[in-house]
């Protein structure tokens, strides 16, 4: 069996068993968000670029206005958990799973992602691999969750594995919202294809970063929406809580 023959395989019997699993028992932990963080680690990105998309995602939950955004939750806490993917069967979790509940725990979130190593350092674009992978770490979370989210950066199209509209009607029949971040610095049009391929459920937006130069800025205006949503409010949460909570952050821009 070729290699690639090998990976739509695999790729295939992951779909199936999706399709077969029932979500798993959640703990007695209630959270407002799962949201799993899908870093692009695939050939288009070097070393410097995949270094901005993790110093922007740790620059992002350092923010003021991100922890603010989980503090006007119902619940006041997320769950959150970072994987790397890149080819049909390169997938890999980078940080397990955490609850965030307070800038403390941010802070240390934002730690735990400035320290990793890149785990993938090369391998094909697979969209539909990343979704497979995402949707099985929400169904297996130990948490119940309000809304479930998968976060997916990258800066090209589909290449490998399955039709990434097939997987993108399987995640959201799970009840599970695709946000994408395209970075455009190879493919200038890239968000359109997410808009029209890759994103769904409920909400779903795809955020631009014009460059890697950008992506903290853009990675930080989608967590705040998505932490946020349509239907969280400010007016949940007393301003005096929501002032203890962030006391411990450095002072933002």
């Amino acid at each position: 069996m070729t290699v690639r023959r090998r990976a739509l395989a695999a790729v295939a019997a992951m779909i199936t068993s999706l399709i077969a699993t029932t979500p798993a028992g959640a703990t007695d932990t209630e959270v407002d968000l799962a949201l799993v963080l899908a870093l692009d680690s695939s050939a288009s990105v070097d070393a410097d670029e995949f270094a901005l998309q993790r110093g922007g995602l740790a620059a992002a939950f350092r923010d003021r206005e991100v922890v603010e955004a989980i503090a006007a939750g119902p619940l006041r806490r997320i769950a959150v958990t970072v994987m790397e993917w890149a080819g049909a069967v390169q997938q890999t979790v980078s940080v397990e799973w955490v609850v965030v509940a307070d800038s403390t725990g941010a802070l240390t979130l934002a730690d735990r992602i400035d320290a990793l190593e890149r785990a993938i350092p090369t391998g094909a674009t697979s969209i539909a691999g990343a979704l497979v992978f995402g949707n099985a770490l929400l169904r297996t979370a130990p948490f119940e969750a309000t809304r479930r989210v998968i976060d997916l950066s990258g800066d090209g199209r589909n290449n490998q594995g399955q039709n990434v509209e097939d997987v993108r009607r399987l995640v959201v029949a799970h009840g599970v919202t695709i946000n994408g971040l395209a970075i455009l610095n190879e493919h200038p049009t890239l968000n359109h294809y997410f808009q029209d391929r890759v994103i769904g459920g409920p909400g779903a937006f795809v955020e631009i970063a014009e460059d890697y130069s950008a992506y903290v800025g853009a990675i930080r205006r989608k967590l705040i929406r998505e932490i946020r949503s349509l239907t969280v409010s400010d007016a949940i949460l007393p301003p005096e809580s929501r002032v203890q909570l962030v006391a411990a952050l450095p002072p933002g821009p």
